[in-house]
């Protein structure tokens, strides 16, 4: 076979050999091409998934939002269902693949549905909001109007107790005219009131004349106070009330009164031993003090 054959003959071969190698190239680059458009669409899904996630996430939070600021017991606990729905949802999206399309496409619904559901929450929280806002108003205008009627009332107890306290204070007996006399053994008076010579102590005194003051029996009590502050008693069971206070006394009085003035003497018979010094003598009638007075005995 000489070369022109062989050369003829061999033209068919390397057509088909360009052919094979042209189709290669053109396969390559197809699948090259698929691969970049299934990477770009792995990419485009995962991306979407993110989205997907970051909007679940979000509602959450807006879920976590709304129960902290609504006071409505049953409207917590429905959002509270709907929190830890939304939360589920989120956990299987994140376990999910990104290429599991049907199930994506499933829980884009699932978020489309919960936002609907927390919008009418949304209205109903609002609705609260504003019947509260107007609650509190009227709460508002309550508290004024009994802050100003208890103000009313407070003023006028104020006023009945002051003139309460002006007829009491004009209705109170009062003692005047005190003098103290030191008896000796004979009855006589000491004119320098030495303790040695002091048998009894003797209390002058005037219950003054009151037209306001309640008539009828009256108790007198006299507090004989020593210079050491204690008070001179016969018995540790001689006490009366005073100020809500049980005070002991010396001398226990009963007399009549009739508005008019009187005059009247107290007698301590002394049996202990006094101490020289300042001493105080205190008149008590009707739960009032009603005179104090100071004398002083020698020694």
């Amino acid at each position: 076979m000489n070369k022109k054959v062989f050369w003829i003959l061999g033209i068919p071969f390397v057509v088909l050999a360009i052919a094979a190698a042209l189709i290669i190239n053109y396969l390559v680059k197809q699948n090259k091409e698929k691969d970049a458009e299934l990477e770009a669409t792995r990419e485009m899904a995962e991306f979407a998934k993110e989205q997907l996630e970051n909007e679940y996430e979000q509602l959450a939070m807006q879920f976590d939002g709304y129960n902290l600021s609504i006071q409505n017991d049953s409207l917590v606990e429905l959002l509270s269902q709907e929190q830890q729905r939304v939360r589920d949802l989120l956990e299987e999206l994140r376990i999910t693949k990104a290429n599991d399309t049907r199930r994506i496409n499933e829980l884009t619904k699932e978020l489309a549905t919960l936002r609907e559901v927390m919008k009418g929450y949304v209205a109903q929280i609002d609705s609260l909001d504003r019947e509260n806002k107007h609650l509190v108003a009227q709460n508002e205008q309550y508290r004024q109007q009994y802050t100003e009627v208890s103000q009313k009332a407070q003023d006028l107890e104020q006023e009945r107790v002051q003139h309460l306290e002006v007829i009491s204070r004009a209705a109170m007996l009062e003692i005047n005219n005190f003098k103290l006399e030191a008896l000796k053994k004979n009855g006589r008076p000491d004119n320098h009131k030495r303790i040695r010579n002091t048998k009894t102590l003797e209390f002058a005194f005037s219950v003054l004349k009151n037209v306001t003051a309640q008539p009828g029996i009256k108790t007198l009590y006299l507090q004989i106070r020593q210079p050491n502050g204690e008070v001179l008693t016969k018995n540790a069971t001689d006490f009366f009330i005073f100020e809500n206070e049980q005070l002991p006394f010396s001398i226990e009085h009963e007399f009549e009164y009739a508005g008019e003035q009187i005059d009247d003497k107290l007698y301590w018979q002394v049996e202990e031993i006094l101490e020289p010094g300042i001493y105080n003598a205190d008149f008590f009638i009707d739960g009032n003090m009603c005179g104090s007075f100071t004398f002083t005995l020698a020694k």
